[in-house]
């Protein structure tokens, strides 16, 4: 079966939520005294627990990977395709598990979440690290009984957190997928991402991010808007800008209104602003920056060398934001990698959520070796079929 003619969408349990059992100590010496983890998930959890697959976001998604919008998602999967029966993820066979990561604003702790005394925490929110988020998905496993992954998948900044579970948790990382991503956030990518919370934080309505309890049209939508144009141009190649837009105007607009290409960033400004929190967009902007998978073991080589789970690393030739060059570090560091992949596109950083023809096929071939894998170190061994219908109510 062809892995880009998918059977079947995805049917989702619908958006929950778990609330973790203990407070969150953050790197930064912080707690957060109650943490929130929305989730969505697709198929059924095995009896024996082996069949899950944890997919983490990039920084504006979410935890609805697939499925059209509804309630609680304001816009379709942005995996949509991967996910469902007879699909590269086929919910006959796996437990797929998306969590928000934390600090975000789709039903896990962040920014606007009800801080101690009530009111949104705002600026008092902790300032938050890739690990701390990767430490509240852990607490998460353990609440749905999952002590090891079949699989991890991230690209982007959910490849950063696929990446550091693999560090920090490799007995429970089963197999690693990694596209569009690094080990560490480079001095492009800081920079990149610095300017746009200057233009987040040079907002008025800001307030010093202290603007949840005031009224929604108060709040710093112009700032976060000019972060989102600055943010989607390193997403797409220069290339791909020339081809699209060129120098027309947009039309309609007469011979001095905007250039297409104005418009098009215009356009992106105005459907995050309509979905997504500036505190929140800060919080995760600056975890981004923290990342460094070394940090603190002795440099990137020697921490990727603790990761025992089979990898696929891909890149997309024209990524811009997350080089190609970053993940050759990633391949040639992880002892289970091979090759690096290559997909090509002439979309830039977001040809990872675009080419799902090319990026179905790897993933696919990920999954495959290591079923193999798993039943050549198990002689005998067929996989259960039988469901639990218990564990996906939770």
């Amino acid at each position: 079966m062809s892995h880009d003619t998918p059977t079947a969408p995805a049917t989702s349990a619908g958006p929950r939520s778990l609330t973790l059992p203990q407070p969150l100590w953050t790197e930064s010496r912080e707690v957060l005294p109650e943490v929130h983890v929305g989730y969505e998930t697709w198929g059924r959890l095995a009896p024996d627990r082996s069949n899950a697959v944890l997919v983490l976001h990039a920084l504006t998604g979410d935890s609805h990977v697939a499925g059209p919008a509804g309630p609680g998602f304001p816009t379709p999967g942005w995996w949509d395709g991967l996910i469902g029966p007879g699909r590269t993820l086929d919910t006959d066979r796996y437990f797929v598990v998306a969590p928000n990561a934390l600090g975000g604003c789709r039903g896990t702790t962040g920014p606007a979440s009800p801080g101690p005394g009530g009111r949104a925490w705002g600026s008092g929110f902790p300032r938050l690290t890739v690990r701390d988020q990767v430490a509240a998905e852990v607490a998460g496993a353990d609440l749905l009984g999952i002590e090891r992954w079949a699989a991890v998948v991230g690209g982007s900044m959910g490849g950063m957190r696929a990446v550091e579970w693999a560090v920090t948790h490799p007995d429970r990382v089963g197999a690693l997928f990694l596209i569009a991503t690094t080990a560490a956030a480079s001095a492009e990518q800081i920079a990149w991402c610095s300017t746009q919370l200057h233009a987040i934080r040079a907002d008025p309505g800001w307030s010093g991010g202290d603007y949840h309890d005031r009224p929604a049209e108060s709040g710093p939508w112009r700032g976060l808007g000019l972060a989102r144009r600055i943010a989607h141009v390193t997403y797409r190649s220069e290339a791909e800008l020339a081809t699209r837009f060129g120098r027309d105007r947009q039309p309609g607009e007469g011979p001095h209104g905007r250039y297409a290409v104005e418009s098009y960033l215009d356009h992106h400004a105005a459907k995050l602003t309509a979905r997504f929190d500036a505190g929140s967009y800060v919080s995760l902007t600056e975890a981004m920056n923290s990342h460094d998978v070394g940090r603190d073991r002795g440099g990137v080589p020697a921490a990727l060398a603790r990761i025992t789970a089979p990898t696929v690393v891909a890149a997309v030739d024209s990524d811009r934001l997350y080089p190609p060059s970053q993940q050759q570090t990633l391949a040639d560091g992880i002892p289970g990698a091979g090759p690096l992949r290559v997909v090509e596109s002439p979309y830039g950083h977001d040809g990872f959520l675009i080419e799902l023809d090319q990026v179905a096929p790897l993933l696919a071939e990920l999954l495959e070796h290591t079923a193999n894998t798993d039943r050549s170190k198990t002689p005998g061994r067929t996989r259960n079929t039988e469901l639990d219908p218990t564990v996906t109510r939770r």
